[in-house]
């Protein structure tokens, strides 16, 4: 009975911010109101390695002080814009979490498309380090389309090296866009060692969108965190990933059926330490004091699978607020 009253509850704490935001009020001051609270759309909902029919690659749209922003940019980002009724020439930045291809493989449609449209500004990439690298191997990549231009003879070609700005965000930056404040933190779903090389050359990011109406707080891809739960305090929106190590070990095995053992176990570690279980989730949601909980990225069967109910049933024992596994475009 408690886990239904959750469920229930949660359906409509969350649920009422998407209707509100879908245009079923016309009075300026509710447009000013939600305008200030900004939009979040879950794009895609699937964490990697493993592509889902159902669900795309990790990607969402902010829309916040009239301004559109990808937040990760999964394989199939430019597809799913389009469903929101966006072309990429709308975009004015991206944040990528992490630099690992379930998060980052949508972005060379990005960049392409927005070439081959014109825009008239310039695409703000922010990420963690090692994302201007990303970035200008991408870039290169569209030299030789970008030479041949439409395959007219002596037609001047643009360089789209013009149409991407990079911003690399470390541990404890911010950056202010239009009275949006951006703060980010290092989370734990890397495990490099403190000053070492790899350590210092990349970082996997959380971030904090602090809009005049409303806070929301993206984990990207972590573990459990002290970091993130500092970054999330008292927050509004809590969007996080979720994890069913068991199902994606499975999933693994039948993808890589020949995956050596020791392979396969350290994948399992990998998952258990660097994800959040549904506990998890509770507990850092509960620690951190947020409003409600959105789950992405996840990793878990379907709502028509009888475990599904769990995972929710699971993030209850700790965590009393709304929460909600999210589906490709919603809106909150």
């Amino acid at each position: 009975m408690r886990l239904m009253q959750i469920l229930l509850a949660s359906a409509v704490a969350l649920a009422a911010i998407p209707a509100q935001a879908q245009g079923q009020s016309d009075a300026p001051a509710e447009a000013a109101k939600q305008a200030d609270a900004g939009l979040w759309v879950t794009l895609g909902t699937r964490g990697g390695p493993v592509a889902s029919p159902t669900r795309s690659q990790p990607s969402n749209l902010l829309i916040a002080g009239g301004k559109n922003y990808l937040v990760d940019v999964g394989d199939g980002s430019a597809g799913q814009l389009a469903k929101k009724g966006l072309q990429t020439v709308a975009l004015e930045g991206v944040f990528i979490s992490h630099l690992h291809f379930d998060h980052t493989g949508g972005l060379p449609a990005i960049l392409g498309l927005r070439f081959q449209t014109n825009p008239k500004n310039k695409l703000k990439v922010f990420g963690p380090p090692g994302t201007k690298e990303l970035v200008d191997g991408l870039v290169m990549s569209m030299i030789p389309g970008a030479t041949a231009n439409y395959g007219v003879e002596g037609a001047p070609a643009a360089n789209p090296r013009d149409q991407v700005e990079v911003v690399e965000l470390r541990d404890g930056g911010t950056v202010t866009l239009d009275g949006m404040e951006v703060s980010v933190r290092k989370n734990s779903h890397y495990s490099f060692k403190p000053g070492g090389d790899m350590a210092r050359r990349f970082e996997s990011l959380s971030y904090r969108f602090d809009m005049p109406g409303r806070s929301i707080v993206y984990t990207g891809d972590t573990g459990p965190s002290k970091a993130v739960e500092e970054l999330a305090k008292d927050a509004d929106l809590l969007v996080a990933e979720m994890m069913d190590v068991e199902m994606m070990v499975g999933l693994v095995r039948l993808a890589n059926p020949g995956m050596p053992d020791k392979a396969v176990m350290g994948v399992e570690t990998h998952l258990r330490k660097h994800h959040l279980l549904p506990k998890d989730v509770g507990e850092m949601a509960a620690r951190a004091g947020v409003k409600g909980v959105v789950v992405t990225h996840f990793a878990g069967t379907e709502p028509n699978d009888p475990h599904h109910m769990s995972y929710l049933k699971s993030v209850s024992e700790y965590y009393q607020g709304p929460v909600i596994v999210a589906n490709d475009m919603d809106e909150y």
